[in-house]
């Protein structure tokens, strides 16, 4: 395993939790910083290289569902913006849930 790419300073994500993802984007001879906002639906592969989480969010209506490997040098910094309340490791149910049933509840953290 190539434990010299692996990242150390990811927060703890879990599935549930709204997170904001800074990603590189490359235009013609330009890079930008670009910023994905959403839900955490499942986390796969454990905390190896190959180590992805699946983020939705709805925008103007539409559901988009990005995979962003989490070790990956195109990610610049996750941040954790919610931790989310849930009883399973996968959230698909949630891809059809509209109104308040893909409303979430709040973990609320002892200090």
């Amino acid at each position: 395993m190539l434990t010299n790419q692996l990242k150390k300073d990811l927060p703890d994500i879990r599935p549930g939790d709204t997170i904001k993802i800074y990603q590189k984007v490359k235009e013609k001879d330009k890079e930008r910083i670009q910023a994905f906002e959403g839900i955490v639906l499942a986390k796969k592969h454990g905390k190896g290289i190959s180590a992805t989480i699946t983020v939705r969010r709805v925008i103007s209506g539409i559901g988009v569902e990005k995979i962003f490997p989490i070790h990956s040098p195109i990610i610049e910094k996750i941040e954790v913006l919610k931790k989310g309340r849930v009883r399973r490791a996968k959230l698909y149910y949630l891809r059809k849930a509209k109104g308040k049933k893909a409303r979430l509840k709040r973990k609320i953290e002892e200090k």
